[in-house]
Formats: structure tokens, sequence, C-alpha cells
């Protein structure tokens, strides 16, 4: 049914849910696994004041290592299940837009992502990468929310 399914991950504990659903559905159905750790550049200063918000130890090369390094955690976890996995780690501005062109760059057939589940003016002014994804993708999203409290 879906051969490749593109996994992206920010290392929060909604990925984390999504992640480990994601590998039983690929083993389920025999596919292989793309990991994908998007992180974020720090956008160029402007002034000495936001300068001097940002966390130094932030630096790329820093995000990047640490991207890395939770992919290849995810594709341990995957692989310990008997399921294939590719992992990968990339610095976008836009998560969204690194997620696509890995789906088309990898021949990925399903994009299988956590989702906050923002609602309303935070996600107006956050914005949206599960939406965008839903909206620009050429293959389908399955999309993993966080259960609501009290939930089972």
């Amino acid at each position: 049914m879906y051969d490749r399914i593109l996994v992206p991950t920010d290392g929060s504990d909604v990925s984390a849910a999504a992640e480990q659903a994601a590998i039983a559905f690929a083993r389920a159905h025999g596919s292989e696994v793309v990991v994908l750790a998007v992180g974020q550049p720090q956008p160029p200063i402007a002034s000495a004041e936001a300068a001097m918000a940002i966390d130094p130890g932030l630096d790329d090369a820093v995000l990047l290592a640490a991207a890395r390094e939770h992919a290849r955690k995810v594709a341990n976890a995957a692989e310990a299940a008997g399921v294939k996995c590719t992992s990968l780690a990339v610095l976008d501005y836009s998560p969204a837009d690194a997620i696509l062109a890995t789906a088309d760059s990898h021949a990925c057939d399903l994009i299988f992502m956590g989702s906050h589940g923002r609602r309303g003016l935070s996600r107006l002014l956050a914005g949206s990468v599960t939406q965008k994804v839903l909206a620009d993708a050429h293959v389908p999203v399955m999309v993993m929310r966080p259960r609501a409290s009290g939930r089972k």
C-alpha cells in the first residue's frame, strides 16, 4: 500500500507519539520510513537588542547536530522494530517546505506527522506547519493530534 513513509519530527511530545505510531504503521504495512528532523535556524539579526535576546549556543551547527541526533534516535527505534529507515536532518526557515521537498525527493507516498492542534488566534499567529503540508502535499498526509485531557 505505502512503500515509503516520511515521518517529520520536531522532537516534541506530539512528534514522539506520531513517530511511534508511524513506525507501528510502517511495520504493519511492510513500509520503509524516512525520518526527517528539521531545525529552524536563527533569523538574521536586525538590531543589537535582538542579538542580545538570541541564545548564542543555538548556532546553525548546534541546531543541525541536534536534529541529526534526534533523527538517528528515531531511526534506531524503527530499526529495532524491524522497519527499514533512513534518517535525515536539515535546517530550513520553513519546516513545511523542507517536509514537502523531502517527500518529493525521496519518493515518499505518505507523510505521517503530528500536529499540536492549535486553534484560533494561536494558530493564526504561529501558523501551522501541518496545515501547509496538508494543503500543498502531492501525497496523502496522516495527522496525529494530541489527545484531549481526560480522554482515553
